[in-house]
């Protein structure tokens, strides 16, 4: 049941995302180094949510950065009052790179913990 909530929950960040994304820019939206931290918050939640979900690190990873490139694409091409900024794209890689290498480091260690638990029982024997 957890994984449902988890997996929900993920999905319908994403869908707010693209919503808060796409959404025609308010009348004074100025570029601030504020702006930036929303964009790096906004996609380390999404990559803690997709985490929660079980999606698997390389894809979760991969699937976000495609999206912040998918987004700022669109923000330049669609008639919606906003412009595509490169620096609002590495602000969102910043922010999956952070959580998505977290987990992986996490995840080296933690093999690397069970491979040598595993050789040590070997030479008790």
């Amino acid at each position: 049941m957890r994984i449902v909530v988890a997996r929900t929950a993920f999905l319908l960040l994403l869908v707010v995302s693209l919503v808060m994304f796409l959404a025609p820019a308010p009348e004074s939206t100025p570029a601030t180094p504020d702006d930036k931290l929303v964009h790096a918050l906004t996609f380390a939640t999404l990559a803690l949510s997709g985490l929660w979900a079980r999606v698997p690190l390389v894809p979760l990873g991969l699937g976000l950065l495609g999206y912040a490139v998918l987004t700022e694409t669109l923000q330049a091409v669609l008639p919606i009052e906003r412009h595509g900024d490169l620096l609002d794209a590495a602000a969102d890689a910043v922010g999956v790179v952070l959580v998505v290498g977290a987990a992986l480091l996490v995840a080296g260690r933690r093999r690397r913990d069970v491979m040598r638990s595993g050789s040590n029982s070997d030479h008790l024997a």
